[in-house]
């Protein structure tokens, strides 16, 4: 427990097999979603994606930031960031190619 009452993670307090997959999971559900989401959108303007996926991203990011070491949830985070960055290169790809 840290000094200010709050749960904090440490080594090892979660194992790697398991969090693993929950990022693998959670990352592929969010690159799809952001993707689908970002095409959408780029069907109606290219600039009308970038905006709305900055918005979000820069809205969000405190609340990822302050949950980062709670434990099971950094996993699902992890996941978050990871789903988020491949969901942007592939619209990236998207709009470059198509």
């Amino acid at each position: 427990m840290s000094p200010d009452g709050r749960y904090r993670a440490g080594p090892g307090s979660v194992p790697l097999a398991l969090g693993g997959t929950v990022i693998a999971l959670v990352a592929a559900l969010g690159a799809v979603a952001v993707y689908a989401f970002g095409v959408a959108l780029a069907d109606v303007h290219p600039l009308l994606a970038i905006a709305v996926n900055v918005i979000a991203v820069v809205g969000v990011a405190p609340t990822v930031w302050r949950w980062r070491s709670t434990p099971v949830v950094r996993w699902v985070l992890a996941g978050a960031v990871v789903g988020v960055a491949l969901g942007w290169l592939a619209l990236l790809v998207y709009l470059v190619v198509g």
